[in-house]
């Protein structure tokens, strides 16, 4: 696939710096950041295999490191909600001036807690076009729910039962375009056979859905 922009990159957030990985395919108008979940990182091997995916169907891609190595050494850090959504949303303007972006609409996918993470950036940014949250947490961002105007897709395999009543009292909160999916005999990480793929090809369909083919995205 030819790429526009395709390499290793370093954003500023605040007065620190983390580390990236920008993958933007030369017809794409819409980038997808991933906020990954609590111990992950850039090198999420779930979250490679879904951007991959993505890429294929013409989508941008942003994975990267919500925290410094040094911070992560502090495990409190990868539950601070409030602090890697103000990450989030940094990258999200850093990338918005990008001269590679420029034309680029914006999505997030997220896991785990960066699902929360996601929905919470999303609350206070309102440009971004579309939220997908694959195994997601979003109940820890339960107070900024409401205030979310992004089409939101929630994704649980139907084995990991406590996270889909979490995920049902969520989405009774959302306000947004939304809908709920179950992927039948997945678990918490869809690491069953093919079960991953069945979430990508959602994801793809969402943001494809609400990137790409609508202008109107956000609006109830």
């Amino acid at each position: 696939m030819d790429m526009l922009f395709d390499k290793e990159i370093t954003i500023p957030v605040g007065d620190l710096k983390v580390q990236g990985y920008l993958q933007i395919p030369l017809h794409a108008n819409a980038i997808i950041l991933f906020s990954h979940g609590s111990g992950s990182s850039r090198l999420s091997k779930r979250n490679q295999q879904v951007a991959q995916q993505l890429q294929n169907k013409n989508l941008g891609t942003l994975l990267f490191d919500l925290l410094t190595e040094e911070e992560d050494m502090y495990y409190r850090n990868r539950f601070n909600i409030d602090l890697l959504s103000k990450r989030l949303a940094g990258a999200t303007e850093w990338l918005k001036s990008l001269s590679a972006a420029k034309e680029c609409r914006i999505g997030y996918f997220g896991a785990s807690t960066g699902a929360a993470i996601a929905l919470k950036a999303s609350a206070v940014l309102p440009d971004i076009g579309a939220v997908v949250s694959r195994g997601g947490r979003p109940d820890l961002a339960m107070s900024s729910l409401s205030k979310v105007t992004a089409p939101t897709l929630l994704i649980v395999g139907s084995l990991d039962t406590e996270v889909i009543k979490l995920n049902k009292e969520a989405y009774l909160q959302l306000k947004c375009k939304k809908s709920f999916e179950i992927v039948e005999g997945a678990s918490h990480l869809f690491e069953e056979q093919g079960k991953l793929a069945i979430v990508a090809e959602l994801a793809s369909q969402w943001f494809e859905k609400y990137l790409t083919t609508s202008r109107v995205a956000g609006s109830v």
